[in-house]
C-alpha cells in the first residue's frame, strides 16, 4: 500500500522557529525555522519512506472558512517577523526539492490536509499527517495516522494516533474529538468553547453522549451540575466553537494525491540553496549531487619534480598565489593557483617527496611571493615565517568582516564573496568528520578539495581586500590580526608546563571531599539518591524535604544555581549541595580534564583562537586555559599546577580595570577621567559621588555596591540585574543607576549614542575601528532588542580592550624577539599576559611586560598594569 505523507506546513516551520535557537546567515537572513523544518522533514522521511508527500500552507492573508466568526480567528497572534520572512525561503526550497506545496486561498490549510488526507484514504493510500495542532485528531482513521513531533531532552520524538489512539487518549472517536474540542476550548486556535468546561468535563459528556447536540437534549442527564449549566447557558456559544473546531474535508482542492508524487528531492538546485542557508550539516544528504564549476577542468594533478619546478617558480614572480597544504598521516601535498586560474596539486609520490615539498614552499616565502592562503597560524611550521606582507589570510580577512558567522571556510568565502557554490569538505569526504583524517580519500577527492582551497583564496583575495577597505578594517586587519597569528602561534608552541604530580594530588583531594559531601547529603537526605540529577534532588529538595521555592516544570522542580543559592544562608543541606556541584565540576573538567591535554613534554599546548568571538576578544579550547576558576580558593589552587620550567620563573602582567579606564576614554566623561588621573580609589570615588558622601567617609557596603555598578554599566546592566546582584529592592537599584548617571553624565550620553548609532548603521565600532554586526536591533522581538542594545552599549568597549590587549601581545612578543631573549608568553587570558621568563631576564621581561602593556594605546587616562613575579601561575597572579 503507497504511503502519503501530509505536513502542515505553518504548524512544523512555526514549532521549529520556537524550538531551535535564532540565528542567521552569512546574509543575515534568519534561518533557524527552515533550518528546524528540514530536520524534521527528513527524519519523517527517513522513517516513513514516503511515496507521496505535500506541504500545506495557510495562505498569508487568510479568508476565514466560516466568514461570520472571522472576529475569533482573526485574533490569532501575529506572526513574528524573524518567522515571517523565513516563510518564502521553505517554499522556495521545497519547490527545488521537488516537493509539491499546496494553498488555497478562503481555506486554512487543516482544511486542505483534511480533504487531501480523505482522498488519499479513499484512492487506498495510507495517511500518515505531520502537525503540532491537535485540532486534526479530528482527521484520524485506521488508515489516516495524524503524527505529532515533540522535543524531549533536546530529541525530537513523534506521538501517533489512529482512530484506536485517539480513543485512548480522549475516550472519544476522532469524529467526537470535535465536539471535545468544542466544549473545552483551544485559545492557541482562538475556539472560545464553554467557560467552565474543561478538558476533562468535556471527556466526560461526548464520551457519554456523543455529540453536543445529543449532550443539550438530554442535558438533565449531565450529573455533574457545573457541566450541565455552563452547557445550557452557553449552547449557542458551544455549536458556533464546533464550527470553528470543525475541518472542511471536502474543500475545493484541484491537487490530487497522485500528483504528489515523491521524485529526486536532492537536486542540484536545492543543494545549492541549501549552501546559501549555509545548513552544513545536510550537505551529505544530497550524495553525488554537486554543483558543477567550470573551474575544475583547470585542476591537475602534478607527481614529478620536472613539471612541479616551473609551476614553483612561475609561482615566485605571480602578483597573487592561491596556496593549500593538505596534509594528513597517509598524504601530503601543496596546491597552488595563480596567473590564469589553473589550479595545481603537487602531491607527496615518487621523487616529490614531503621534504621536497616543504621545502619548496618555504623557497616561495623566502622570495616574498605574495601568497593567499586559508588560516596562516596552522600552516606556520611549513610557511616558517613571520613577514605579515607577503601573506594573505582569507579566514582572518572574512572574520573581521562578519565576526557573528559560525565558521569561515573556502566554501563559505566562495559563497559570500565570490558569489560561487562550490563543494565543501562534507561533500568531497561525506564519510569524513572535518577533524578527522577522511576515510575516503581517493586522488580525485584530494585533488577537489585541495584545489578548491587555493582557487577560492586565489580568487577572493582582492574582493575581500577591497571589503576590508570600504568598511575601514583594512588597517587593524593589517596591524592587529595577522601579526597576532604570529605570536599566537609561537604561544602555542611553547605550550604551558603542568607538575602532574601536584595534578593527581589535587584530583585525590577533591574526591576525599566529594565523598564526605556525598555521605553527609544521603544521611540528611535518609537515603542515597543520584547527586547529579535534578529530577531526583529536586524531589528531595522540595517533595521530601519541603523546602519553599520550589518551582515545577514539566520535567520535575528546577535546581538551578540561582534557586539553590537563595536557599542556601538557611538551610545546610542546599550548601553541602553547592559545594559537591563545585568540587565534582573542579574534578571533572580541571583535575581529570587538564590530564588528558599534558604531552610528553609535560607541558599542554592549547589552540588560542581569534577568529570565535564576536567582540574579538581571543579564545582558548583544547583545553579551555581562559577559565580557570579564581574566585574560590579551591578554586585558584588550579592555578598552582602551572609552573615554569627549571631555571625560570612566571611573570604576570594584568590590566587594571581597563574596560572602565576605555569607557571613561570614549565617554570623555570628565569625572571619570579625573578619578583616574588623581589615582583615587575608582570604586570609592564613585560611591563618594553616587551616595553624597565624603570620600574618606565612603563605607564598604557603599565601595561594594558601587563597584557593582561600575562594572556593570559598562555591560548595560539594568535595575533588575542589579537588584539581584546587591540583593536590594529594584526600586533602590532604579535609583543607584539614576544617581550613578548623575554622577557621571558623559557616560550616560555615550551609552544613548552608542545605541542610537548602531541603530542606523546595523554595528558598533571600537577605538581601532573593529565593526560588530547588531542584528537583533532590529527584531520583532522586545528580548532581542534588548540584548541588542546592551550589546551596542558593551561591544566597542569589550572589542577595544580585545584589540589593546592584541596590540600588547604583539609588541611584547616583537620586543622579546628584537632583543633575543629566550622567555616567551606562555599563557594570554583575558587582561592578562603570562610569561615564562628566564631568571636573568627577569628584569627586562618585566619592563617590556609594563612599558609595552601600558603603551598599547593613548587614553585620556593611564593604563595601569600590575605586574607580579612567582614559582607557579597563582603565585605570580
Amino acid at each position: 500500500m503507497s504511503k502519503f505523507v501530509l505536513i502542515d506546513g505553518h504548524s512544523i516551520l512555526n514549532r521549529a522557529f520556537y524550538g531551535v535557537p535564532i540565528f542567521t546567515n552569512s546574509e543575515g537572513l534568519h534561518t533557524n525555522a527552515v533550518f528546524g523544518f528540514l530536520n524534521i522533514m527528513f527524519k519523517i522521511i527517513d522513517s516513513k519512506q514516503p511515496d507521496y508527500m505535500a506541504v500545506a500552507f495557510d495562505v498569508h492573508q487568510p479568508t476565514f472558512r466560516h466568514e461570520m466568526f472571522k472576529d475569533y480567528k482573526g485574533t490569532r497572534k501575529p506572526m513574528m517577523e524573524e518567522l515571517r520572512e523565513q516563510v518564502p525561503v521553505i517554499k522556495e526550497l521545497l519547490q527545488k526539492m521537488n516537493i509539491t506545496t499546496v494553498e488555497l486561498p478562503g481555506y486554512e490549510a487543516d482544511d486542505v490536509i483534511g480533504t487531501l488526507s480523505k482522498k488519499g484514504e479513499k484512492a487506498g493510500m495510507e495517511v500518515d499527517v505531520i502537525s503540532g495542532d491537535r485540532d486534526l485528531l479530528q482527521l484520524a482513521s485506521d488508515h489516516i495516522t495524524i503524527c505529532i513531533p515533540k522535543t524531549k531532552k533536546g530529541q525530537t520524538t513523534v506521538e501517533e494516533y489512529n482512530t484506536e489512539g485517539v480513543r485512548k487518549l480522549y475516550k472519544v472517536t476522532p469524529t467526537e474529538f470535535i465536539d471535545v474540542k468544542a466544549l473545552m476550548g483551544d485559545s492557541s486556535d482562538n475556539i472560545p468553547g464553554v467557560p467552565g468546561i474543561g478538558e476533562k468535563g468535556a471527556t466526560a459528556i461526548i464520551s457519554q453522549f456523543g455529540s453536543i447536540e445529543n449532550a443539550y437534549d438530554h442535558a438533565d442527564e449531565i450529573s455533574n451540575t457545573r457541566n450541565r449549566n455552563a452547557l445550557l447557558n452557553n449552547y449557542e456559544m458551544a455549536q458556533m466553537s464546533k464550527t470553528l473546531a470543525t475541518i472542511n474535508i471536502q474543500s475545493p482542492v484541484e491537487v490530487t494525491p497522485e500528483q504528489c508524487k515523491l521524485e529526486d528531492i536532492y537536486t542540484e538546485d536545492a543543494l545549492e540553496m541549501i549552501k546559501r542557508l549555509e545548513f552544513k550539516s545536510m550537505i551529505q544528504r544530497f550524495g553525488s549531487v554537486t554543483s558543477t564549476n567550470d573551474c575544475e577542468g583547470g585542476f591537475k594533478y602534478i607527481n614529478n619534480p620536472f613539471d612541479a619546478d616551473p609551476i614553483f617558480e612561475q609561482a615566485k614572480n605571480a602578483e597573487n598565489v592561491g596556496i593549500f597544504i593538505y596534509r594528513n598521516k597517509d598524504n601530503f601535498g601543496v596546491s597552488l593557483c595563480f596567473n590564469n586560474g589553473n589550479v595545481y596539486y603537487i602531491g607527496k609520490e615518487g621523487f616529490v617527496t614531503e621534504d621536497y615539498i616543504i621545502e619548496k614552499v618555504r623557497d616561495l616565502v623566502n622570495a616574498k611571493a605574495k601568497l593567499t592562503i586559508l588560516n596562516i597560524k596552522e600552516n606556520n611550521d611549513i610557511l616558517g615565517n613571520d613577514d605579515v606582507e607577503s601573506i594573505f589570510d582569507i579566514s582572518i580577512a572574512a572574520y573581521l568582516l562578519n565576526p557573528l558567522q559560525n565558521t569561515y571556510d573556502y566554501d563559505d568565502i566562495a559563497r559570500e564573496y565570490l558569489g560561487m557554490n562550490v563543494p565543501a569538505f562534507d561533500e568531497i569526504f561525506p564519510k569524513t568528520k572535518k577533524s578527522e583524517t577522511p576515510s575516503d580519500e581517493i586522488p580525485e577527492n584530494i585533488l577537489k578539495y585541495a584545489c578548491y582551497n587555493a582557487y577560492v583564496a586565489y580568487k577572493a583575495k582582492d574582493a575581500l581586500t577591497e571589503k576590508l577597505k570600504e568598511t575601514e578594517m583594512l588597517d587593524i586587519y593589517n596591524n592587529v590580526e595577522i601579526p597576532l597569528t604570529y605570536a599566537l602561534y609561537d604561544m602555542e608552541q611553547a605550550g604551558i608546563m603542568v607538575a602532574g604530580d601536584k595534578l593527581k594530588e589535587y584530583g585525590e583531594r577533591l574526591k576525599t571531599g566529594i565523598d564526605a559531601l556525598e555521605k553527609d547529603i544521603y544521611a540528611e537526605a535518609g537515603h542515597e539518591f543520584n547527586i547529579n540529577s535534578p529530577k531526583q534532588l529536586g524531589e528531595i529538595l522540595f517533595g521530601e524535604m519541603q523546602l519553599p521555592g520550589g518551582k515545577k516544570t514539566k520535567t520535575g522542580y528546577s535546581t538551578s544555581a540561582s534557586v539553590l543559592e537563595k536557599l542556601e544562608p538557611d538551610y545546610p543541606f542546599v550548601s553541602k549541595i553547592l559545594e559537591y556541584r563545585q568540587l565534582a565540576k573542579l574534578k571533572s573538567t580541571y583535575a581529570d580534564g587538564l590530564a588528558v591535554y599534558i604531552g610528553k613534554d609535560n607541558r599542554i599546548h592549547g589552540k588560542f583562537n581569534q577568529t570565535i568571538t564576536a567582540t574579538g576578544r581571543i579564545s582558548s579550547t583544547e583545553p579551555n586555559l581562559q577559565n580557570i576558576p579564581v574566585r574560590m580558593p579551591l578554586g585558584r589552587e588550579i592555578r598552582k599546577v602551572f609552573i615554569p620550567k627549571e631555571g625560570c620563573v612566571f611573570i604576570d602582567a594584568d590590566y587594571s580595570q581597563i574596560e572602565l579606564r576605555i569607557l571613561a576614554h570614549m565617554s570623555d566623561d570628565k569625572n571619570l577621567i579625573d578619578a583616574y588621573n588623581h589615582s583615587k580609589d575608582i570604586h570609592a570615588a564613585t560611591a563618594s559621588l553616587v551616595f553624597h558622601v565624603p570620600l574618606e567617609e565612603v563605607t564598604k557596603e557603599q565601595r561594594s555596591n558601587a563597584k557593582a555598578v561600575n562594572f556593570g554599566i559598562v555591560y548595560g546592566i539594568s535595575s533588575f540585574g542589579l537588584s539581584n546582584d546587591l540583593s536590594i529592592s529594584r526600586k533602590e537599584a532604579e535609583q543607584y543607576i539614576k544617581d550613578y548617571f548623575i554622577s557621571y553624565p558623559g557616560i550616560k550620553n555615550y551609552l544613548d549614542n552608542s545605541v542610537k548609532k548602531a541603530k542606523e548603521k546595523g554595528y558598533s565600532v571600537t577605538m581601532f575601528g573593529r565593526r560588530r554586526p547588531i542584528p537583533e536591533l532590529t527584531s520583532g522581538n522586545f528580548m532581542q532588542r534588548q540584548f541588542g542594545e546592551r550589546v551596542a552599549m558593551n561591544s566597542p568597549i569589550q572589542g577595544s580592550a580585545a584589540d589593546i590587549m592584541k596590540i600588547a601581545m604583539i609588541n611584547v612578543a616583537k620586543e622579546l624577539k628584537e632583543k633575543d631573549l629566550k622567555s616567551k608568553i606562555v599563557l594570554q587570558v583575558h587582561d592578562e599576559l603570562l610569561i615564562e621568563a628566564y631568571e636573568n631576564e627577569v628584569e627586562q621581561v618585566k619592563d617590556i611586560l609594563k612599558r609595552n602593556m601600558e603603551q598599547a594605546a593613548h587614553l585620556n587616562v593611564p593604563l595601569d598594569v600590575d605586574v607580579q613575579v612567582g614559582n607557579n601561575w597563582d603565585e605570580a597572579h
